[in-house]
């Protein structure tokens, strides 16, 4: 773990086709193309249309035994044929069981606009600027609970410090240029400077 004295060593695995190079930007941190164990946290760059290569998952693979914390981000999640959900379905089976602590809501046009939290039970619009903190409605909770109840299951079961631990590896939906989960992303990597 770093302190709050030195920048975070944040190295950024996947694909091209996920587009590391814009998070690895946006995150402050850098492309690697192998396992780093200096880094302080791991960043794996998924496109659910384009799925998973061999390379990153060996690099997952190899990361277990320096235990550092990881964060999964799935981009491209505007586009029609890239959907969070079957990026995490993959994820959990090649790399290891995934926490969403967020999922994406889209608008009447199907275009991701907000995240919700399931363990707030609130919404971060990212339609306006800056991004409203709202409550759900019912029909949100009816519709996330048991993803919600999964979600808290596992936070429970594997305590409030398992993310910087590189026990539980939190996975969030990121659409760089609207703002979106960029914000949580730094949440997390904020976790590990204290």
């Amino acid at each position: 773990m770093n302190s709050s004295a030195s920048p975070l060593l944040i190295s950024v695995y996947g694909h091209e086709s996920a587009d590391p190079a814009a998070v690895a930007h946006a995150l402050g941190g850098s492309i690697s193309i192998e396992a780093e164990p200096l880094a302080d946290c791991a960043v794996f760059v998924v496109n659910p249309a384009s799925g998973i290569d061999q390379q990153t998952i060996d690099i997952w693979q190899s990361i277990d035994e320096f235990q550092t914390p990881r964060i999964l981000v799935v981009t491209h999640i505007e586009n029609q044929d890239a959907d969070f959900d079957d990026a995490i379905m993959l994820a959990n089976r090649v790399f290891d069981q995934m926490a969403t602590p967020y999922l994406v809501l889209h608008d009447d046009s199907g275009t991701p606009c907000a995240l919700i939290s399931l363990a707030t039970m609130r919404i971060i619009d990212y339609s306006t600027s800056p991004p409203t903190d709202m409550a759900c409605e019912s029909e949100h909770e009816t519709l996330v609970q048991e993803f919600r109840d999964e979600y808290l299951e596992m936070k429970s079961s594997m305590g409030d410090g398992a993310f910087a631990a590189g026990l539980m590896f939190p996975a969030i939906p990121l659409w760089i240029e609207k703002g979106i989960g960029l914000d949580l992303v730094q949440n997390y990597l904020n976790q590990l400077t204290n």
